[in-house]
């Protein structure tokens, strides 16, 4: 069997066996789940950290360009250059978190598109536009970050994104020298229930949506 043809049939088999997520795994990625400001001092192994990068690193970007890059932050050492950069009402939440993951992104992704999307080449515009380029892994990113989100409530871990940093001082601190970009914060661990607020709320459909 060909790989396209293997393709079609592991999808295909995949779609008999599971037609839907039950009403249990919709609640814990969605329905219930919720945006965490403290956690536990359970730990997160490394192991766990793998099989998080496992399994959201199936999510889909554009050409398959997979720009986003993690660090993972899993010391009071390795966050001090971090601290610095996190606006003040943050700097609790990063400190009292297990993990605090930089989500990332390379601002070069294309360099890997032989590789990653070896059909054709679709490089050439975004060496030719850098800015291009910029915008691409910025977005891209950004649904790896939620790949990255939604993947750690599927094996059991609590999230909390920030986006209240000083995205340039963090680049400074971590990716000087480099072709890296931050993109934003996503702490990480085991979810302290006793420090969540009432849920908020959200637009409605018709507030939100159009069907033409």
């Amino acid at each position: 069997m060909d790989l396209v043809a293997q393709a079609h049939s592991e999808v295909r088999q995949t779609r008999e066996r599971i037609g839907r997520l039950d009403d249990d795994s919709m609640d814990l990625l969605f329905r219930k789940a919720r945006s965490y400001h403290a956690f536990t001092d359970k730990p997160v192994g490394h192991d766990t950290l793998r099989e998080l990068h496992g399994l959201m690193n199936w999510g889909p970007t554009s050409t398959n360009g997979n720009p986003g890059r993690i660090i993972f932050l899993t010391t009071t050492d390795s966050k001090a250059p971090l601290m610095p950069a996190i606006n003040p009402g943050n700097v609790a939440k990063v400190a009292g978190a297990p993990v605090t993951a930089i989500i990332a992104y390379d601002t070069q992704w294309f360099e890997n598109l032989s590789r990653l999307f070896p059909h054709r080449d679709m490089s050439g515009p975004y060496r030719k536009d850098q800015e291009k380029a910029n915008v691409g892994g910025l977005r891209n990113s950004s649904l790896q970050g939620a790949y990255f989100m939604l993947a750690a409530r599927a094996i059991g871990l609590d999230v909390g994104g920030l986006s209240g940093f000083d995205n340039a001082a963090v680049d400074a601190a971590f990716f000087a020298g480099t072709s890296l970009r931050s993109n934003f914060l996503c702490n990480l661990g085991y979810g302290d229930e006793k420090a969540l607020f009432q849920r908020l709320p959200r637009l409605e459909f018709d507030e939100m949506c159009e069907i033409r």
